[in-house]
């Protein structure tokens, strides 16, 4: 459970953040602001959904989670896709995917149209939470290695609040029959920022020397503002050179066994805290509440400020205190507040919207201090060069199956009892909890090469005792 050692920390040298390396990161970390736009688009659109195309809760649930599909499939392929082609044209595909679906779900007049251009989208989310996170950790120097993969996860919260201004902001302009094409529609901006930028960046040096393209890896080192590029070129040779001759580049072996659970467990359980139910259902859980549709909008708004404030508080402690303190604190956190919003959801008309809305306003703030910042930073970490692609694909796969299956059975569960639904989740993390403290290793500090070499030096030991 302990962090690297600190003289590989601390007796390296600091390595600041070059230009180059900020710019990378901030234009990979576009699609992880359309990953947020897009998924939470979706929740100033169901009422409006549900009228168009005449759907019961259950396809209703159908309906958004068709997006969700795309995800799982999408995260599933991105990994293989990115190993082959690389990270940058792969970044480059997603963006026009994103681009083609919202103008598809805007110009939508049948549900199986609408259910094509949702499932685009959701290709476009589920590559984005493999590649992005990926690219950047590969790029990034140790001292900012989980700043800079946060940032992917800040683009991710910014996102999900650019779109709840947004829909607010258009259901204020407009009339309910047009309101939620514009909504869907206006994700075609930022996709065709995000689609010119990717041409501005450098491609992984760690997928360059796995393609034998030694010289232009050393270039890209340089770039970034590594100070002893042959060192660490060489560290990444051998590293691949290493899990290519032991057939260390399949991920289900039993060498990976434990960095396998780790990912499972972290992607799960960050779904099983309801986050996206929130997400997807944040106006409809306040009107259950009682709240009107535009105050509903509203106060999905303060929700997603308050996690954009939290997500960037995460930044700034998780290459200080690590990833595992972080979710030992937010899993405490959020089992109280969503134990709190059960109670509230029990009394149904009765329920205290001031309490409500302050409960869910804690659960975000501990969700967005904790999980929603260590999920991609720890599954891009944890794995090793030989196999992080596909590594980092299953803990996206992981993530959105559960997704998928939260967000279609939510409005289901909910109409027939919301306080049940959040007693769940309440006791999921409760369950995170007991796993982050006898389980979870801490993965802070140390270059990529050096974690791999820990997570070797551990299972030899396992191999031995067995």
């Amino acid at each position: 459970m302990n962090a690297l050692p600190v003289s590989t920390v601390e007796g390296a040298s600091p390595v600041p953040l070059s230009a180059v390396v900020a710019k990378a990161a901030l234009v990979a970390a576009l699609g992880g602001l359309l990953f947020g736009f897009d998924s939470a688009v979706t929740s100033g659109t169901t009422d409006a959904l549900q009228t168009v195309f005449d759907l019961n809760n259950f396809w209703l649930g159908f309906t958004i989670s068709s997006a969700m599909a795309g995800t799982v499939i999408g995260s599933m392929v991105a990994g293989p896709l990115a190993n082959l082609h690389g990270r940058k044209k792969i970044l480059f595909v997603l963006a026009i995917t994103y681009l083609i679906s919202s103008i598809g779900c805007g110009l939508a007049q049948s549900w199986w149209f609408f259910l094509t251009a949702r499932f685009l989208g959701g290709l476009a989310i589920g590559g984005s939470s493999v590649v992005a996170p990926l690219y950047i950790a590969e790029i990034a120097p140790p001292v900012w290695r989980g700043r800079l993969v946060g940032l992917n996860q800040l683009n991710v919260v910014v996102g999900i609040l650019l779109s709840f201004v947004s829909n607010y902001a258009i259901a204020s302009w407009l009339d309910s029959e047009t309101a939620w094409r514009w909504m869907l529609g206006v994700v075609a901006v930022p996709s065709l920022v995000f689609f010119l930028l990717v041409f501005t960046i450098s491609e992984s040096p760690r997928w360059l020397a796995s393609k034998g393209k030694f010289d232009e890896a050393r270039l890209v080192l340089r770039q970034i503002g590594i100070a002893d590029v042959e060192g660490e070129l060489s560290a990444i040779r051998t590293s691949l050179a290493d899990g290519a001759n032991a057939g260390q580049d399949r991920l289900f072996q039993a060498r990976y066994g434990r960095m396998i659970f780790l990912a499972w467990a972290v992607a799960m359980f960050n779904q099983l805290s309801g986050i996206n139910a929130l997400v997807y259902y944040t106006p409809k859980i306040f009107q259950m509440a009682g709240a009107s549709r535009d105050s509903a909008l509203l106060q999905s708004v303060a929700l997603w400020g308050t996690n954009l404030v939290f997500t960037v508080s995460a930044m700034f402690m998780i290459d200080r205190f690590g990833r595992r303190p972080l979710l030992l604190v937010g899993s405490v956190g959020t089992a109280a507040c969503l134990g709190l919003v059960a109670v509230q959801m029990a009394k149904g008309d009765q329920a205290n919207g001031t309490v409500l809305l302050a409960a869910l306003l804690g659960f975000i703030a501990f969700f967005a201090f904790s999980q929603g910042a260590v999920i991609w930073v720890f599954i891009s970490e944890v794995f090793p060069n030989a196999v992080r692609a596909k590594g980092q694909a299953l803990g996206s796969f992981t993530h959105w199956f559960m997704a998928a299956a939260i967000s279609w059975s939510f409005p289901v569960v909910a109409a027939a009892s919301g306080a049940a639904a959040f007693a769940f989740f309440a006791a999921m993390m409760g369950l995170q909890f007991l796993f982050a403290w006898f389980i979870m290793p801490e993965t802070k500090g140390g270059t990529l090469e050096q974690i791999e070499q820990r997570f070797g030096r551990e299972s030899a030991k396992e191999t031995k005792v067995a």
